[in-house]
């Protein structure tokens, strides 16, 4: 159902859309548009870059938007591929999930050619953008409802050298932590985890998240995605590495357990009592949830269960039983990556 008039083998830059019908109840003949820019010139590898997975992160489409209008053909080496707000509906909800299905577009691939509007997007991409690509980035954050020390993000692949190539990219974003995360902690159906299936060099994001951005987390956005650009030798320009910066390197973690995501146990309130990026031992509170209707009672004390960083934690205070109130991400040793 989704179409578009851009061209993807076409030299130069080109601005365009996404294309699908949706009739609604204001607009008969209403199409959905989803905007998307791509740039072209010679030879080179193709990247695709996306935001607004989740319509309630916003570093993503901004470090986007700023990039495709920057960006001019003879400063690119092959192809990008530039889609700001993937899930735009909710985009223009501020929603994580999207107001037109209710549904969570990276819960949905790898979709449905006559699905619902989330379905349809995940079908174009898995079938006709990821074959396009040889690179992936998905930029995302915590949205309104968790808050990350900014980081990368990296998912176990089979084959090692696609696991490498993933690694090295990642790296490229010059970020404090690099996290491996557990792919089905919140169901199936994952935009990155399709994207390695089609073996993509695959980067994904998050950057911190709440509904407000500090400077240093757009910062670090923006300056990552394009330094991950030129390490794929898509962009012009020269690497920026840590230690080029004089930064200590990257602090390789991983969540790959349950009990590294900490869930609430009742509804209620929720306080954090530790600070973002700290290194935690098992046992050592994180947080506490209160009750309002029971101002008497003592709150829930919800403690680490493993040692490790506090890589993020509830960004909204009020808080239901079951919600993900804190995330502990163990330090690797660099020889067990492989």
């Amino acid at each position: 159902m989704i179409f578009t008039e851009v061209d993807f083998d076409r030299t130069g830059k080109q601005q365009g859309f996404l294309q699908s019908p949706y009739s609604h109840n204001l607009g008969a003949w209403a199409n959905l548009l989803i905007p998307i820019t791509v740039v072209k010139n010679g030879s080179g590898p193709t990247a695709l870059v996306l935001g607004g997975t989740h319509g309630d992160e916003f570093p993503g489409p901004i470090a986007i938007m700023k990039l495709a209008r920057e960006l001019r053909p003879e400063m690119v080496s092959g192809r990008i591929i530039m889609i700001p707000t993937l899930n735009e509906p909710a985009t223009r909800a501020a929603t994580r999930l999207s107001p037109l299905d209710g549904k969570n577009l990276n819960r949905a691939f790898p979709g449905a050619a006559d699905g619902s509007p989330t379905e349809q997007i995940a079908y174009y991409v898995t079938h006709v953008l990821f074959p396009l690509c040889d690179v992936m980035i998905d930029i995302h954050s915590g949205g309104r409802t968790l808050t990350f020390y900014p980081c990368t993000c990296i998912h176990r692949v089979d084959d090692k050298a696609q696991q490498r190539n993933m690694l090295e990219s990642t790296l490229a974003w010059n970020a404090d932590f690099l996290m491996f995360y557990l792919t089905d902690i919140a169901g199936t159906g994952l935009l990155p985890v399709e994207a390695g299936k089609q073996g993509k060099v695959v980067v994904t994001t998050e950057m911190g998240g709440s509904e407000s951005v500090p400077s240093s987390t757009h910062r670090l956005t923006q300056e990552g995605l394009r330094n991950v650009l030129i390490h794929c030798r898509v962009l012009e320009g020269k690497e920026q590495t840590r230690e080029s910066l004089g930064l200590p390197p990257t602090k390789m973690v991983q969540s790959l357990s349950k009990k590294d995501y900490l869930l609430a146990p009742e509804s209620g309130i929720f306080e954090a009592t530790a600070e973002l990026g700290s290194l935690l031992t098992s046992g050592h509170p994180v947080g506490q949830i209160h009750f309002p209707e029971r101002p008497d009672r003592a709150p829930e004390v919800l403690a680490a269960q493993s040692n490790g960083y506090l890589i993020c934690h509830r960004a909204t205070c009020l808080t239901r039983q079951g919600d993900v109130v804190a995330t502990i991400a163990q330090p690797i040793e660099p020889d067990k990556i492989f």
